[in-house]
């Protein structure tokens, strides 16, 4: 075993822990020491299915590694988090970064502290839809979001913002470069005791305003967004990974390119506009989330989506969940 590779744990066997284990098992320059789960039945079955060592005692297996991957109930995110933090261990937090604002900061502090990396496992950020806005100018006047989704048990332990709809917050507050101004919201329970279907309609202070509705009872599963600003208008489809790009242009900019010219007459000037659909490949999101923390961890890559961006998230989810609260009362 060579001596440069990360020696990564995994804190938590659940549905998505075993999905954390599967990819860490092969993932270049690291190496997986093992896994901890309280579960001591289930641990022993992941054990012999995965070939991976099940360590009986957290602690031992902070101890011996490098990084953790916490992939635990999210009111247990912090102490976990805290713990391998105080070791001097990187850390990658699945979503939300921790179940209050007060200890996603103090986490944060602790990460500066011990000199430790904290990246946050909000998954759509590496959406092929979304990144394909890198290639545009994206200033964003107006937002629609939409993420709909059949009832499953799974996440039902928190209501729907902070299930759902932080992911399109988190994706939102990184399309808009601008402090949050003030936040409008409704929700209704449906078939939990905690809020299924939420809207928000979020205003920024350079103006920009942004509808986010969230369910998790929908018949069908939706994952879309919209995006309206001065001469462009853009269609992305996270859940099938496809980009739409209409843009207003003064003339045929690319003629060679695949872009579809339909002539516009506005003011009485000739202009254009132009239809992109660019083709997207399909990736694995979660091994590119994983690939991403090692690499920052060595230092040769920047984490997606660090501590704060998880933290901000957090916080707008929280405003947008106590508005809905207060309504309801």
């Amino acid at each position: 075993m060579k001596n440069n590779l990360i020696k990564i744990g995994v804190l938590g066997a659940g549905h998505l822990g075993q999905h954390h284990i599967k990819h860490l098992k092969v993932l270049k320059d690291s190496h997986l020491v093992g896994f901890y789960d309280s579960d001591i039945s289930r641990a022993k079955e992941i054990s012999k299915s995965h070939n991976v060592k099940c360590y009986k005692n957290p602690d031992d297996l902070i101890r011996n590694v490098d990084a953790l991957s916490i992939v635990v109930p999210t009111n247990k995110h912090y102490e976990v988090a805290k713990k391998c933090i105080k070791n001097k261990k990187h850390v990658f937090i699945e979503k939300p970064i921790t179940s209050s604002l007060e200890e996603a900061d103090e986490l944060i502090l602790l990460g500066k502290k011990n000199k430790v990396l904290i990246q946050v496992g909000h998954i759509e950020r590496i959406n092929p839809a979304l990144i394909a806005l890198n290639k545009y100018k994206i200033k964003p006047e107006f937002v629609e979001i939409q993420r709909l989704a059949p009832y499953t048990s799974r996440g039902t332990d928190v209501p729907v913002v902070l299930d759902k709809m932080i992911h399109d917050i988190d994706i939102l507050l990184s399309l808009v470069k601008a402090p949050v101004h003030k936040t409008h919201a409704t929700g209704v329970s449906i078939l939990t005791n905690s809020v299924d279907i939420a809207h928000a309609r979020i205003t920024f202070e350079n103006n920009t305003v942004a509808s986010v509705m969230s369910s998790r009872v929908s018949q069908d599963e939706v994952r879309k967004i919209k995006i309206f600003q001065k001469n462009l208008y853009a269609i992305l489809d996270l859940l099938n990974g496809s980009t739409e790009i209409y843009e207003i242009t003064p003339d045929k900019i690319d003629k060679k390119s695949s872009r579809v010219y339909v002539p516009y007459n506005h003011n009485k000037k000739n202009k254009f506009i132009a239809y992109h659909k660019p083709i997207l490949h399909k990736v694995d999101p979660l091994a590119l989330e994983l690939k991403n923390f090692v690499e920052s961890i060595r230092g040769k890559e920047k984490p997606i989506v660090p501590g704060i961006d998880g933290r901000n998230a957090l916080n707008l989810a929280l405003q947008i969940q106590k508005t809905i609260i207060n309504d309801i009362k």
